[in-house]
């Protein structure tokens, strides 16, 4: 099991950036899948980006390509997500995710530890 922690969120305007950050503690971090996901208000928890264990592979939702950036620092164990470009239909709760497999998926049942999460709130 891996220990996941969010930080970096906040209220930004609309076209701004922000950059969130997973640290994570427990086991090796670079056995592990990453994702982020999120969560708006009355709306269920959707996948938003993954990257694999040794950072050379990346999935996005087609909402975000383009505007957001998955990256890892296995060295501090560390999960990013750079957020640009942001819009208010980002505004949500972000989740980190963790997967002990060399593979990936865009299923909430695909991770089995997951962070607290992080508030974003993107005003227009």
């Amino acid at each position: 099991q891996v220990q996941l922690v969010e930080s970096g969120g906040g209220l930004v305007q609309a076209g701004g950036s922000l950059r969130l950050s997973c640290a994570a503690s427990g086991r090796t971090f670079s056995v592990y899948f990453m994702a982020w996901f999120r969560q708006a208000a009355g709306k269920e928890r959707e996948f938003v980006a993954a990257i694999s264990r040794g950072g050379g592979s990346t999935d996005y939702v087609d909402s975000v390509k383009g505007r957001f950036t998955i990256s890892r620092d296995n060295a501090k164990n560390t999960v990013y997500l750079q957020m640009n470009s942001l819009e208010p239909e980002d505004t949500a709760l972000y989740y980190c995710a963790a997967r002990l497999s060399q593979y990936g998926g865009r299923r909430e049942n695909d991770y089995a530890d997951w962070g607290q999460g992080t508030q974003v709130t993107v005003s227009s």
